[in-house]
Protein backbone atom coordinates (compact mmCIF):
# COMPACT_ATOMS: atom_id res chain seq x y z
CA UNK A 1 0.00 0.00 0.00
CA UNK A 2 1.32 3.66 -0.80
CA UNK A 3 1.86 5.75 1.96
CA UNK A 4 1.68 9.69 2.18
CA UNK A 5 2.95 12.62 3.70
CA UNK A 6 2.01 15.97 3.70
CA UNK A 7 3.92 19.60 4.31
CA UNK A 8 3.36 23.08 4.02
CA UNK A 9 6.10 24.99 2.83
CA UNK A 10 6.28 28.77 4.33
CA UNK A 11 8.19 31.65 4.43
CA UNK A 12 10.33 31.52 1.15
CA UNK A 13 7.56 29.24 -0.93
CA UNK A 14 9.54 28.82 -3.65
CA UNK A 15 11.70 26.45 -1.86
CA UNK A 16 8.74 23.67 -2.99
CA UNK A 17 9.59 23.33 -6.32
CA UNK A 18 12.91 21.89 -5.10
CA UNK A 19 11.21 18.95 -3.40
CA UNK A 20 8.60 18.13 -5.99
CA UNK A 21 7.14 18.59 -9.54
CA UNK A 22 4.52 21.25 -9.57
CA UNK A 23 0.54 20.15 -10.19
CA UNK A 24 -2.57 22.13 -9.32
CA UNK A 25 -2.08 25.91 -9.25
CA UNK A 26 -4.30 28.62 -7.83
CA UNK A 27 -3.53 30.59 -4.61
CA UNK A 28 -2.37 27.34 -3.42
CA UNK A 29 0.12 25.71 -5.05
CA UNK A 30 0.70 21.92 -4.75
CA UNK A 31 3.83 19.84 -5.81
CA UNK A 32 4.81 16.03 -5.29
CA UNK A 33 6.84 13.57 -5.81
CA UNK A 34 6.70 9.64 -5.32
CA UNK A 35 9.47 7.76 -3.49
CA UNK A 36 9.17 4.24 -3.27
CA UNK A 37 6.13 3.51 -2.01
CA UNK A 38 6.02 7.24 -0.30
CA UNK A 39 4.02 10.08 -2.20
CA UNK A 40 5.46 13.64 -0.89
CA UNK A 41 3.37 16.45 -1.21
CA UNK A 42 4.31 20.18 -0.91
CA UNK A 43 1.84 22.89 -0.63
CA UNK A 44 2.56 26.49 -0.53
CA UNK A 45 -0.23 29.53 0.10
CA UNK A 46 0.99 31.75 -3.13
CA UNK A 47 -2.10 33.76 -2.81
CA UNK A 48 -0.16 34.98 0.33
CA UNK A 49 0.04 37.18 1.92
CA UNK A 50 -2.02 39.19 -0.33
CA UNK A 51 -4.69 37.06 0.82
CA UNK A 52 -4.73 35.48 4.50
CA UNK A 53 -7.38 32.46 3.73
CA UNK A 54 -4.70 30.65 1.48
CA UNK A 55 -2.13 30.53 4.61
CA UNK A 56 -4.77 28.49 6.87
CA UNK A 57 -6.20 26.53 4.09
CA UNK A 58 -2.05 25.54 3.42
CA UNK A 59 -1.10 24.63 7.00
CA UNK A 60 -4.53 22.51 7.39
CA UNK A 61 -3.43 20.35 4.45
CA UNK A 62 -0.68 19.87 5.75
CA UNK A 63 0.91 17.34 8.53
CA UNK A 64 3.88 19.04 9.12
CA UNK A 65 5.50 22.47 8.34
CA UNK A 66 8.45 23.89 6.52
CA UNK A 67 9.16 27.21 7.47
CA UNK A 68 12.19 28.90 5.62
CA UNK A 69 12.34 32.15 6.57
CA UNK A 70 13.26 35.01 4.47
CA UNK A 71 12.57 38.04 6.46
CA UNK A 72 11.22 38.81 9.80
CA UNK A 73 8.10 41.52 9.26
CA UNK A 74 4.35 41.20 9.64
CA UNK A 75 3.62 38.59 7.37
CA UNK A 76 6.23 36.66 9.17
CA UNK A 77 4.20 37.46 12.26
CA UNK A 78 1.08 36.21 10.61
CA UNK A 79 2.49 32.86 9.52
CA UNK A 80 3.81 31.92 12.99
CA UNK A 81 -0.01 33.16 15.24
CA UNK A 82 -1.33 30.87 12.15
CA UNK A 83 0.70 27.90 13.25
CA UNK A 84 0.25 28.67 16.42
CA UNK A 85 -3.47 28.86 16.61
CA UNK A 86 -3.75 25.74 14.19
CA UNK A 87 -1.33 23.64 16.77
CA UNK A 88 0.79 22.34 14.06
CA UNK A 89 3.70 21.26 16.55
CA UNK A 90 5.75 18.99 14.09
CA UNK A 91 8.03 20.97 11.40
CA UNK A 92 11.24 22.52 10.14
CA UNK A 93 12.44 25.75 10.81
CA UNK A 94 15.33 27.63 8.71
CA UNK A 95 16.11 30.77 7.80
CA UNK A 96 18.40 32.51 4.74
CA UNK A 97 21.67 34.32 6.20
CA UNK A 98 20.46 37.79 6.35
CA UNK A 99 17.95 37.09 8.80
CA UNK A 100 18.56 38.05 12.73
CA UNK A 101 18.58 34.58 14.36
CA UNK A 102 18.15 36.11 17.96
CA UNK A 103 15.27 38.04 16.77
CA UNK A 104 13.52 35.16 15.27
CA UNK A 105 13.88 33.13 18.34
CA UNK A 106 11.96 36.19 19.99
CA UNK A 107 9.35 36.22 17.61
CA UNK A 108 8.21 32.33 18.09
CA UNK A 109 9.33 32.29 22.19
CA UNK A 110 5.76 30.34 23.13
CA UNK A 111 4.73 29.44 19.81
CA UNK A 112 4.81 26.02 18.58
CA UNK A 113 7.17 27.19 16.17
CA UNK A 114 9.73 27.08 18.81
CA UNK A 115 9.87 23.58 19.26
CA UNK A 116 10.66 22.88 15.51
CA UNK A 117 13.58 21.30 14.57
CA UNK A 118 16.50 23.91 13.53
CA UNK A 119 17.82 23.13 10.13
CA UNK A 120 20.32 24.99 7.74
CA UNK A 121 18.84 25.67 4.34
CA UNK A 122 21.26 22.80 2.76
CA UNK A 123 20.21 20.21 5.21
CA UNK A 124 15.94 20.84 5.19
CA UNK A 125 15.89 18.24 2.67
CA UNK A 126 17.78 15.64 5.29
CA UNK A 127 15.36 16.99 7.90
CA UNK A 128 12.73 16.11 6.05
CA UNK A 129 13.13 12.42 5.19
CA UNK A 130 12.96 11.57 9.17
CA UNK A 131 9.18 12.67 9.12
CA UNK A 132 7.41 9.43 9.31
CA UNK A 133 3.76 9.06 7.42
CA UNK A 134 0.82 9.49 9.62
CA UNK A 135 -2.34 7.59 10.01
CA UNK A 136 -5.45 6.41 11.38
CA UNK A 137 -8.28 4.04 11.22
CA UNK A 138 -11.14 6.77 11.77
CA UNK A 139 -14.27 6.68 9.09
CA UNK A 140 -13.58 7.49 5.51
CA UNK A 141 -13.42 11.42 5.15
CA UNK A 142 -11.80 13.74 2.21
CA UNK A 143 -11.62 17.64 2.17
CA UNK A 144 -11.66 18.91 -1.06
CA UNK A 145 -9.76 22.22 -2.22
CA UNK A 146 -10.31 22.01 -6.09
CA UNK A 147 -13.09 20.64 -7.82
CA UNK A 148 -13.40 20.64 -11.70
CA UNK A 149 -15.49 19.64 -15.04
CA UNK A 150 -13.24 16.54 -17.56
CA UNK A 151 -14.80 16.04 -20.38
CA UNK A 152 -15.94 12.25 -21.09
CA UNK A 153 -15.41 11.60 -17.25
CA UNK A 154 -17.47 14.51 -15.41
CA UNK A 155 -16.96 15.83 -11.91
CA UNK A 156 -13.24 15.30 -10.32
CA UNK A 157 -12.49 16.29 -7.21
CA UNK A 158 -9.35 17.25 -5.69
CA UNK A 159 -8.39 16.59 -2.13
CA UNK A 160 -6.88 14.69 0.95
CA UNK A 161 -8.21 12.23 2.58
CA UNK A 162 -7.90 13.25 6.09
CA UNK A 163 -9.49 10.02 8.07
CA UNK A 164 -9.44 6.53 7.93
CA UNK A 165 -10.09 5.08 3.90
CA UNK A 166 -11.67 5.65 0.85
CA UNK A 167 -12.31 3.33 -1.57
CA UNK A 168 -13.82 2.80 -5.31
CA UNK A 169 -17.64 2.57 -5.76
CA UNK A 170 -18.09 3.96 -2.18
CA UNK A 171 -21.32 5.67 -1.19
CA UNK A 172 -20.71 8.94 0.90
CA UNK A 173 -21.87 12.45 1.40
CA UNK A 174 -20.75 16.10 0.43
CA UNK A 175 -21.37 18.42 3.42
CA UNK A 176 -22.69 21.07 4.02
CA UNK A 177 -24.87 20.52 1.23
CA UNK A 178 -25.64 16.72 2.17
CA UNK A 179 -25.69 15.16 -1.38
CA UNK A 180 -25.00 11.63 -1.86
CA UNK A 181 -21.47 11.13 -3.80
CA UNK A 182 -20.34 8.13 -5.58
CA UNK A 183 -17.13 7.07 -6.06
CA UNK A 184 -16.53 5.91 -9.84
CA UNK A 185 -12.47 5.95 -9.59
CA UNK A 186 -9.73 7.22 -7.81
CA UNK A 187 -5.87 7.75 -8.59
CA UNK A 188 -3.11 8.52 -6.94
CA UNK A 189 -0.49 10.43 -8.16
CA UNK A 190 -1.86 9.97 -11.50
CA UNK A 191 -2.48 6.17 -11.26
CA UNK A 192 -5.78 4.61 -10.74
CA UNK A 193 -6.36 2.84 -7.22
CA UNK A 194 -9.12 1.05 -5.76
CA UNK A 195 -8.51 2.73 -2.42
CA UNK A 196 -6.86 5.18 -0.65
CA UNK A 197 -5.99 5.82 3.24
CA UNK A 198 -5.37 8.92 5.06
CA UNK A 199 -3.76 11.28 4.82
CA UNK A 200 -3.35 10.85 0.37
CA UNK A 201 -3.83 13.63 -1.62
CA UNK A 202 -6.44 11.81 -4.41
CA UNK A 203 -8.24 12.55 -7.50
CA UNK A 204 -12.04 11.40 -7.15
CA UNK A 205 -13.99 10.89 -10.32
CA UNK A 206 -17.85 10.97 -8.55
CA UNK A 207 -21.34 10.59 -9.55
CA UNK A 208 -24.57 12.72 -8.18
CA UNK A 209 -22.92 16.27 -7.86
CA UNK A 210 -21.64 19.10 -10.27
CA UNK A 211 -19.03 21.41 -10.05
CA UNK A 212 -20.65 23.92 -8.95
CA UNK A 213 -22.46 22.44 -6.35
CA UNK A 214 -19.16 21.81 -4.60
CA UNK A 215 -16.85 24.23 -3.26
CA UNK A 216 -13.63 24.73 -1.57
CA UNK A 217 -13.08 23.26 2.11
CA UNK A 218 -16.50 20.65 1.77
CA UNK A 219 -16.14 17.70 3.37
CA UNK A 220 -16.93 14.27 2.11
CA UNK A 221 -17.61 11.56 4.65
CA UNK A 222 -19.70 8.73 6.30
CA UNK A 223 -23.38 10.08 6.70
CA UNK A 224 -23.76 10.99 10.03
CA UNK A 225 -19.99 11.70 11.08
CA UNK A 226 -19.69 15.64 10.03
CA UNK A 227 -21.87 18.30 12.11
CA UNK A 228 -23.55 20.59 10.05
CA UNK A 229 -24.36 24.26 11.45
CA UNK A 230 -25.05 28.14 11.13
CA UNK A 231 -24.01 28.47 14.89
CA UNK A 232 -21.05 27.88 16.91
CA UNK A 233 -19.78 28.49 19.80
CA UNK A 234 -15.67 28.52 20.84
CA UNK A 235 -13.51 28.54 23.93
CA UNK A 236 -12.12 31.37 22.05
CA UNK A 237 -8.51 33.28 23.05
CA UNK A 238 -8.11 36.46 21.58
CA UNK A 239 -4.89 36.29 19.97
CA UNK A 240 -2.56 39.49 22.09
CA UNK A 241 -1.25 41.26 18.67
CA UNK A 242 -4.70 41.93 17.32
CA UNK A 243 -5.48 45.38 19.43
CA UNK A 244 -8.81 46.07 18.41
CA UNK A 245 -12.03 45.31 20.12
CA UNK A 246 -14.66 43.08 18.88
CA UNK A 247 -18.26 43.34 19.36
CA UNK A 248 -21.76 41.75 18.90
CA UNK A 249 -22.76 42.34 14.98
CA UNK A 250 -19.48 42.71 13.70
CA UNK A 251 -18.41 40.73 10.72
CA UNK A 252 -15.84 38.71 10.61
CA UNK A 253 -14.52 35.85 8.44
CA UNK A 254 -14.19 32.17 10.47
CA UNK A 255 -11.56 29.03 9.11
CA UNK A 256 -12.79 25.76 10.14
CA UNK A 257 -10.48 23.02 8.08
CA UNK A 258 -10.36 24.43 4.50
CA UNK A 259 -13.73 26.44 4.90
CA UNK A 260 -13.32 29.96 4.90
CA UNK A 261 -17.09 31.51 5.47
CA UNK A 262 -18.44 34.89 6.82
CA UNK A 263 -19.86 35.24 9.78
CA UNK A 264 -20.63 37.56 12.17
CA UNK A 265 -20.58 37.49 16.63
CA UNK A 266 -23.83 36.60 18.00
CA UNK A 267 -22.00 37.40 21.53
CA UNK A 268 -18.41 37.85 23.08
CA UNK A 269 -18.18 35.78 26.31
CA UNK A 270 -18.89 33.14 25.39
CA UNK A 271 -17.97 33.86 21.96
CA UNK A 272 -20.75 32.35 19.53
CA UNK A 273 -20.84 33.38 15.80
CA UNK A 274 -23.75 33.02 13.38
CA UNK A 275 -22.32 31.70 9.70
CA UNK A 276 -24.35 33.33 6.38
CA UNK A 277 -24.22 29.47 4.70
CA UNK A 278 -24.06 26.50 6.70
CA UNK A 279 -20.68 24.83 7.53
CA UNK A 280 -19.19 21.13 8.17
CA UNK A 281 -17.62 20.83 11.51
CA UNK A 282 -17.27 18.62 14.18
CA UNK A 283 -16.86 19.39 18.15
CA UNK A 284 -13.18 20.41 19.59
CA UNK A 285 -12.57 21.64 16.07
CA UNK A 286 -10.28 25.09 15.82
CA UNK A 287 -11.89 27.69 14.56
CA UNK A 288 -9.97 30.77 13.32
CA UNK A 289 -11.48 34.04 13.61
CA UNK A 290 -9.94 36.58 10.82
CA UNK A 291 -10.49 40.31 9.60
CA UNK A 292 -8.81 40.29 6.55
CA UNK A 293 -9.55 44.33 5.98
CA UNK A 294 -7.41 44.75 9.14
CA UNK A 295 -4.36 46.83 8.76
CA UNK A 296 -2.23 45.28 10.93
CA UNK A 297 -2.43 41.53 11.97
CA UNK A 298 -5.56 39.81 10.21
CA UNK A 299 -5.88 37.33 12.54
CA UNK A 300 -8.52 37.96 15.73
CA UNK A 301 -8.20 34.67 17.09
CA UNK A 302 -9.01 31.04 17.68
CA UNK A 303 -10.79 28.28 19.66
CA UNK A 304 -11.87 24.90 19.98
CA UNK A 305 -15.78 24.14 18.81
CA UNK A 306 -17.90 23.16 21.76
Amino acid sequence: MVKSINFVVLGKQDLASEFGKKGTVTDLSLYDRKESDVIKTWVAPSGFPDKIQPLFQAINLAEYVIFHVDKLNKFTGEQIIALDSLKKEKGILSHTFDVDESKLDLMIKGTVVERYVKAEPGKIKDAMDRFEPLTNDDPPEMVIDHCFDVKGVGTVILGKVTHGKIKQYDNLKLYPAGIDVLIKSIQMHDDPVEESICPARVGLAVKGVKPDEVGRGDIIAREGTVDVKTEIELDFQKSPFYKNDIAENQGCLVSIGLQIKAAKFLSISPLRLLFEKPIACKKDQIAVVLKPESSSIRILGSGHIR
